[in-house]
């Protein structure tokens, strides 16, 4: 009886370990699971007056997670509005400041041409009708002083207001800014910051992550280049525990044009192959697979 139980757990550890060898050759490439991560980080300097953002919180892209301090942001912008009416207000209205010089000057105008019609009737001298010419001169050259100087002081001012606005949008702009959102929809992964705390441009705020779409980073040797091209449909394995796998359809969206040494944590089909060449492949993720996790993939599978 020894010897046939001993002989049963020997022909039992020989299937577990064929099974096991065979499973492990079922795959073209091994890799890790990994997505696209995004660090967000303080634009503005202030305080941190609201910031709602927890480690494992699903966000939306754009949705706004606090902001920073804006107060003196506020104040500053208000002082360069009342600053920019008080310019504006200056500003001279060309047609009303030289209207009365345009009015004398039109006056002498019909005073010269009916003391012209004297003249010709020799009812007046010509020195009145000189007097008349050279009055309208005068006044022609006081109108083109007058209206060079108010251009001069607009254009002046218009400069103030361009650079008034200039500095009010900046501040818009540090205002916008204030404001902390999440550049794509994705999970909070990591939170550098809390409510409170002072914010610098620079600072880490928080970490995320589009964990519903990762991407499979394997390798492959040279002869299996072949075999691969963008957009071709493969099959993806994660492992499941220590004998478990489950599948998933994958893409390729990335072949590496490249050849790299093999890196030590990975396997591939000829495990003595020197270089080899990366590949990404997209997966869209179910809940079950996690950053950093291994993977297999099988180019041609029936």
């Amino acid at each position: 009886m020894m010897k046939i139980h001993q002989y049963i757990c020997s022909v039992a550890i020989g299937l577990v370990l064929g099974a096991c060898t065979s499973q492990e050759e079922q795959y073209d490439a091994s890799g890790i699971f990994e997505t696209t991560e995004v660090i967000v980080s303080a634009k503005g300097t202030g305080e941190l007056q609201s910031f709602q953002v927890e480690e494992g919180q699903a966000v939306r892209q754009g949705e706004v997670l606090g902001w920073i301090d804006t107060l003196q942001l506020s104040l500053k912008d208000r002082q360069l509005a009342a600053s920019l009416l008080a310019t504006e207000s200056k500003r001279l209205d060309e047609k009303r400041q030289v209207a009365h010089l345009r009015q004398q000057i039109e006056n002498l105008q019909r005073e010269k041409e009916r003391f012209t019609t004297l003249l010709n009737a020799k009812a007046t001298t010509a020195k009145q009708v000189d007097d008349i010419d050279y009055q309208i001169k005068v006044l022609q050259n006081q109108l083109v002083a007058t209206q060079e100087q108010i251009n001069s002081s607009n254009s002046s001012l218009s400069r103030q207001s361009e650079s008034i606005q200039a500095q009010r949008a900046q501040l818009e702009d540090q205002i916008r800014n204030a404001m902390i959102s999440s550049p794509i929809t994705g999970t909070v992964l990591t939170k550098y910051a809390e409510q409170g705390e002072f914010a610098v441009p620079g600072k880490a705020l928080f970490k995320v992550a589009d964990v519903s779409r990762m991407k499979l980073r394997a390798y492959i040797t040279a002869d299996q280049l072949t075999q691969l091209q963008i957009g071709q449909a493969v099959v993806v394995y994660a492992d499941r525990g220590t004998t478990d796998r489950k599948r998933y359809a994958g893409r390729v969206v990335w072949i590496a044009d490249k050849a790299e040494f093999t890196p030590k944590t990975i396997q591939t089909r000829n495990e003595r192959a020197n270089l080899v060449y990366a590949v990404k492949i997209a997966v869209e993720n179910d809940g079950f697979i996690k950053r950093g996790m291994y993977g297999e993939v099988r180019f041609n599978e029936e």
